[in-house]
């Protein structure tokens, strides 16, 4: 419910742009798109690994309430915003406050036994996956006949009712009791050889596929705006919704892929199928095909994703989840926040946005490299 808030309109921030705040078409729509979308992203990356220090001291339920009402503030007053640099800060506000994900994996991670981690996660990631896909459909049907203000202020109202369900149902265990003096995060991973290297590349395999994820979403309008003049919003929102729905499956089934191949296998292989996607959207003409290969991209990272942060999950002890975690936001964070600056700028300076997806779908190719001969199976 977090996420469908979210997603309800800030895939359309280039729309946003353009018609409500009056940037006009071209290499100033591009560098405002980088900027309002990369906004958030460097915010939550410097937040996030101290809400997860925060987390682990002091409880994983208080940053998840935190970070939805931090998101239902700031997603709501964009609707106030005159001009680009007003929507340029109150990005900034939303990721230093926000960060529902990250809160809710390390919540899970922690609650759950170590055998259904895996399985828990990618239910999370499918939820997320889920909200992605119903929001930006009715996102984008809100925008063509309310305006997209209203949209952002329906964000943040959906943001607000998502804090009912994990006020009234959500528990946690209670932390336990302090012995001696605490130990540091940092010294519970040398416990264990070779965790500190297995965690660095994992983090930074997610903050690699978040900078695909994200420029591809931010490209993708940009693309579809060169391709049609009218529907813009409810075509781009039927192929993010399409994506999302993809990616909510695969988050559910990749398990059964992994007990065959293996996390590192698996996560290797979808990464690779996802640069394939991302390299359809850049050279296909025909905008069917555009939101179908988009729907793909969402199949496979829904693949990744999950896997990825499983295999954080198994390899960190029980008291560093959530700082584990929240330097993990941090990577995906500075992702989103680097992922739009490498699509706005590469089309700035091409003045084509298909270059931008030919580099993207490069990175991806990267990121399938970079964990089938970097990363580690985890114990089962």
């Amino acid at each position: 419910m977090a996420i469908f808030g979210f997603s309800f309109a800030f895939p359309f921030l280039s729309i946003f742009l353009n018609k409500d705040l009056g940037v006009h078409t071209g290499t100033d729509l591009y560098l405002w798109t980088a900027a309002s979308a990369s906004a958030s992203g460097i915010a939550m990356a410097v937040a996030s690994p101290i809400w997860g220090i925060l987390g682990d001291r002091y409880g994983r339920k208080p940053m998840l309430i935190r970070s939805m009402l931090g998101g239902a503030i700031t997603v709501g007053i964009i609707y106030f915003a005159q001009n680009p640099a007003e929507l340029v800060v109150l990005r900034l506000l939303q990721g230093a406050t926000s960060g529902t994900v990250a809160a809710a994996t390390a919540l899970v991670a922690a609650e759950t036994p170590r055998s259904r981690v895996g399985w828990a996660l990618g239910v999370v990631t499918s939820a997320v996956a889920l909200g992605s896909a119903i929001g930006p459909v009715v996102g984008g049907l809100a925008a063509e006949f309310l305006g997209l203000r209203l949209v952002f202020l329906g964000g943040g109202v959906l943001l607000a009712l998502s804090l009912i369900p994990v006020l009234a149902i959500v528990r946690e265990s209670p932390l336990p009791p302090r012995v001696g003096p605490r130990v540091s995060t940092l010294a519970l991973l040398n416990e264990q050889p070779g965790l500190r290297h297995a965690l660095t590349v994992l983090i930074g395999a997610q903050g690699l596929v978040s900078i695909c994820t994200s420029a591809t979403q931010q490209l993708v309008v940009l693309r579809l705006l060169e391709m049609i003049t009218t529907g813009v919003s409810a075509v781009s929102g039927l192929g993010f919704g399409l994506a999302g729905l993809a990616s909510s499956v695969a988050a559910v089934g990749y398990t059964r892929v992994t007990r065959r191949l293996g996390y590192v296998r698996t996560a290797a292989a979808a990464s690779g199928l996802m640069a394939l996607a991302v390299l359809l959207i850049g050279i296909s003409p025909w905008t069917s095909v555009v939101v179908i290969a988009i729907g793909l991209s969402g199949l496979f990272s829904g693949v990744v994703i999950p896997a990825t942060a499983s295999m954080i999950g198994l390899e960190t002890p029980h008291d560093a989840q959530s700082t584990v975690f929240g330097f993990n936001a941090s990577s995906v964070a500075f992702g989103f926040f680097l992922g739009p600056l490498i699509g706005g700028g590469v089309s700035a300076a091409t003045s084509d946005v298909s270059v931008s997806l030919y580099v993207i779908a490069a990175l991806a190719v990267l990121l399938a490299v970079f964990v089938g001969t970097s990363a580690r199976e985890p114990a089962r």
